[in-house]
């Protein structure tokens, strides 16, 4: 078992979450090859974090990369930065900008 995460990711948990749901349980090889073809920023951010994972694995527990799954995936809200926009007659629209904390444990699997 490897933990990586990764935390003030700049996508907001939504959308993270799509592309999380994709990939859980599924093994890792699988996984990387179906975040390289979403091609999204969030998809890129978790192929990142599945790297970090899988190297944590291979170093820490002499695990090999052909037998890990994604066994946990999961995102959770982070902090959000409170922006303004000008709006019409000198106004401003309060607006915010949202982020997520990334976490991805992988696992030998049952083959």
């Amino acid at each position: 078992m490897a933990i990586s995460n990764n935390k003030n990711v700049g996508h907001s948990t939504y959308k993270v979450r799509r592309v999380m749901n994709l990939i859980r349980y599924k093994s890792v090889t699988d996984a990387k090859i179906q975040l390289q073809l979403i091609g999204t920023p969030p998809a890129r951010e978790i192929l990142k974090i599945l790297n970090s994972a899988v190297a944590n694995a291979s170093n820490n527990e002499m695990l090999n990369e052909t037998d890990l799954i994604v066994s946990k995936i999961f995102a959770d809200v982070g902090p959000k930065l409170k922006r303004f926009k000008p709006k019409a007659r000198g106004r401003a629209g309060a607006f915010d900008r949202p982020s997520s904390h990334i976490t991805i444990e992988v696992t030998k699997g049952d083959d």
